[in-house]
């Protein structure tokens, strides 16, 4: 190693080291041991402007070792992204631009938030599509305004994870040839060598999905890393894993190789001792003039490489005015007019994954940044794109089989979502988004407009039985801050929930549908665009007229109707009866007060609520004095009909539930 390559890697070193230190919690091992691989990457292949994290035809870099993160601050640091010495101080305080793992939005420069191993891995992969299918879309007439690389670094821990397992299938069989990875073959894991766990022939595994794969027998031997890194980029019919034999805690004089440098500091006697054998200053957060001047000249070459991108967008927008325009819309989150677009529904009954497939279909033509997909039940979930046609290898379509691979799918849509200019959803059963439920969070974590869609929503859907009939998902999907959750009671209400999803650009959307047959519902006087976004309505009143009603019935979804039926039966016996759509919890909690209250009077304790699922939550909106209707068990296999009336979600039990509160009156 040339002394200014190797002062290079230990400036790397010595900050990641003195961050951890100085905040007692942490992990220097990775980013020591990291450092020769990410200096060579950063700063002779990876292209980037520092002063502008958001050019769009950027490479994407992922650390999906997300518990090295203070090695990519060092890095960001260094190459002069807006992260100062003095938040690499602060790493890991309250308040700071360097938290514990990286975060999507806080620190500039980070493309995902990482952490929960074999995420940024599937993020990664996500990008890589989004950016073959944006190339699919925009480069024309000989200009290739979309043509960059997604690099990323991944750990034992990353590939151990089985997310990873079916990111890595997936990308293999798509032939992401701009997907590459290096991996941090450290064997080292929290409770010692990796091999107390962990045995595989990761190169074998990797050749096995369709990948290119490289072996770097010496993580400090920087030609050879160049080396792999080139050959990486040459294979343009395949992703590239690059393995690369390092020591964690590279270079510390009794913690190498060691597990115990892995998630804590290494001491002022250990960083003394490794200052002492390298010849460094025996100061905290020194960074050498020589090295400093090497990293910041990313700064003019990353401006001059956006500046070249910009002229050929210039002359590519005079040529492609259309393209153009919506290639900014589509960067810029903008929509069409939806309003022109989605469709009204009509008829007597339809459930509510088939009315998702009349909306798809007007979509899909209107909205090209719209990416389709499911978890090989396109037909069942209702997530078929008009025409659109499947993602392939060489050939990216609009819709993507992702296969059965759930938790892969949510999270390479979130990397989809963060790469800009898709808005990509996918489809799986309701019960199956267990499966997928760290990318769910952080989907939300990060505040990024993923739509999942969620079919066979409650024990309706009947024989599959139990193990496929969901109960307590929606209270854990309600659960999740910032994750809006959408269960629609009819086919327009179904409308009205796509164009709330992709008009909202702050947070994730789950919407939620019906296996069975619903009744659609007369809208004269509830417009249900407007009310479904209000997350609750008034839907209708029954029985004599008077200033409140006696009781309110609340349902969500298909029990909507349930609840109407019920309120028939209740107004013919002289009671007034109110009808709530509640679609989402989300969105009425957030509307005023005054709203709230005209829909849920507080004069009103009498309210029963309906949902086919866990009562768990319905407390917050029914009150001390009503009456939650649900299913506080798991279901039974029989036809959907039956087990709805055997476990209490009929219009009877409804009714019974609010004479019980009414008392006399109500007889």
């Amino acid at each position: 190693m040339a002394p200014l390559d190797e002062l290079c890697v230990n400036t790397i070193r010595a900050l990641a080291i003195d961050s951890v230190e100085r905040a007692n919690s942490g992990h220097p091992g990775a980013p020591m041991g990291l450092a020769p691989s990410a200096y060579v990457l950063w700063t002779r292949h990876l292209r980037h402007n520092p002063q502008n994290p958001k050019w769009p035809d950027r490479d994407r870099f992922v650390l999906s070792a997300g518990h090295a993160s203070a090695l990519l601050y060092s890095l960001l640091h260094l190459t002069g992204y807006e992260l100062e010495l003095e938040d690499l101080k602060g790493f890991r305080q309250w308040g700071s631009r360097t938290p514990g793992h990286p975060e999507y939005g806080v620190t500039p420069g980070v493309e995902t938030t990482t952490g929960p191993l074999g995420q940024g891995f599937a993020n990664a992969v996500g990008m890589a599509m989004a950016e073959e299918l944006l190339a699919a879309r925009f480069n024309s007439g000989g200009h290739a305004i979309v043509d960059h690389r997604t690099w990323g670094i991944c750990s034992d821990g990353d590939l151990m994870e089985g997310i990873s397992h079916e990111a890595a299938s997936l990308a293999g069989h798509l032939r992401l040839g701009k997907l590459n990875f290096i991996y941090d073959d450290n064997r080292i894991s929290i409770d010692g060598s990796t091999d107390l766990s962990y045995s595989d022939d990761v190169a074998k595994r990797f050749e096995a999905y369709g990948w290119h794969t490289t072996r770097v027998t010496n993580g400090t031997d920087l030609d050879a890393i160049d080396a792999a890194l080139v050959e990486a980029r040459a294979r343009a019919d395949r992703p590239s894993m690059i393995l690369v034999r390092t020591h964690i805690a590279q270079g510390a004089p009794t913690k190498q190789d060691t597990a115990g440098s892995h998630g804590s500091p290494l001491g002022e006697a250990e960083i003394k001792a490794w200052r002492e054998n390298i010849g460094w200053p025996d100061e905290d957060f020194h960074i050498p003039s020589e090295a400093l001047a090497v990293f910041r000249a990313q700064i003019d070459r990353g401006k001059e490489a956006e500046a070249r991108w910009q002229e050929k967008f210039r002359t590519w927008a005079s040529s492609e005015p259309e393209l153009a325009d919506e290639w900014e819309r589509r960067m810029a989150r903008r929509l069409p007019d939806l309003d022109a677009i989605m469709p009204a529904i009509e008829g007597e009954k339809l459930a509510t994954r088939k009315a998702a497939v009349k909306t798809l279909a007007a979509l899909a033509p209107a909205v090209p940044e719209l990416i389709g997909g499911s978890a090989d039940l396109t037909e069942s979930n209702g997530t078929a794109l008009g025409d659109e046609a499947a993602f392939a290898p060489g050939a990216p379509g609009r819709y993507i089989h992702y296969g059965i691979r759930e938790h892969a799918m949510a999270a390479t849509m979130n990397g989809m979502v963060l790469h800009g200019g898709l808005r990509p959803y996918g489809g799986t059963f309701l019960i199956f988004s267990d499966y997928m439920r760290n990318s769910v969070r952080l989907a939300a974590l990060m505040e990024i407009p993923t739509i999942f869609v969620y079919s066979h929503d409650s024990i309706a859907l009947g024989e599959d039985g139990p193990t496929h009939q969901p109960v307590e998902q929606l209270a854990s999907l309600r659960a999740i801050p910032g994750l809006t959750v959408i269960r629609p009671a009819d086919a327009n209400e179904t409308v009205a929930a796509w164009k709330v999803a992709l008009e909202n650009t702050e947070g994730p959307t789950a919407i939620v549908v019906t296996r069975q047959d619903l009744p659609i519902i007369d809208r004269d006087s509830y417009p249900a665009a407007e009310s479904l976004s209000r997350g609750a309505y008034v839907l209708s009143e029954l029985g004599p007229e008077q200033a409140m009603p006696d009781v309110i019935l609340i349902g969500s979804g298909s029990e909507v109707s349930v609840a109407m039926s019920a309120a028939d039966t209740l107004a013919a016996e002289g009671t007034c009866v109110r009808v709530v759509s509640m679609p989402s919890w989300e969105l009425f909690a957030s509307q005023p007060l005054d709203y709230r209250d005209s829909v849920l009077p507080p004069e009103v304790t009498a309210r029963v609520s309906i949902e086919a699922a866990l009562t768990f939550g319905w407390e917050k909106w029914v009150g001390a004095g009503g009456t939650p209707v649900g299913v506080d068990r798991f279901g039974a296999s029989a036809p959907g009909p039956t087990v709805m009336t055997e476990l209490g979600i009929t219009p009877g039990h409804v009714a019974d539930a609010a004479r019980a509160l009414l008392g006399p009156k109500a007889h």
